[in-house]
């Protein structure tokens, strides 16, 4: 089945309201580090930080889905996955569904979108530009 694209206000209605969904956040501790994290503790929740690649090989992580299952990850959770624009996630998104979590979601568009015109991310979609909560590590 393909992973279905939800946008970032649809992902923060559902960790609001479903105490089964998760927020993994796929990106490297770079991202985590210096771009911000997502702020889910009005939800009751944190986000689950499993990189999709190994910085700085970039190499796809080979522990992946373990890491999903020592994350609390079931089956029967619905899992929200957020990178920068939206193309790592949609890959680990398609992994869990092929390792055996078939409510794997891509958030539309990333923590901070595609890039504006004047080459800036975080101004004209995704997480941060629909004004959903958000800090610095």
């Amino acid at each position: 089945m393909p992973v279905e694209d939800v946008s970032p206000r649809s992902t923060w209605d559902a960790l609001r309201t479903d105490p089964d969904a998760l927020l993994v956040d796929v990106r490297t501790d770079a991202e985590w580090n210096f771009v911000g994290l997502p702020d889910l503790s009005e939800a009751g929740k944190q986000p689950v930080l499993i990189p999709w690649q190994v910085f700085p090989s970039m190499q796809v992580n080979g522990a992946f889905t373990e890491h999903l299952h020592r994350a609390g990850a079931t089956p029967l959770s619905k899992i929200y996955f957020l990178c920068r624009s939206g193309a790592r996630s949609l890959a680990a998104a398609q992994a869990a569904q092929a390792a055996g979590f078939p409510n794997a979601y891509n958030v539309a568009d990333g923590f901070e979108g595609p890039v504006d015109g004047d080459g800036h991310r975080g101004t004209t979609a995704g997480w941060k530009a629909s004004g959903l909560p958000w800090r610095q590590r």
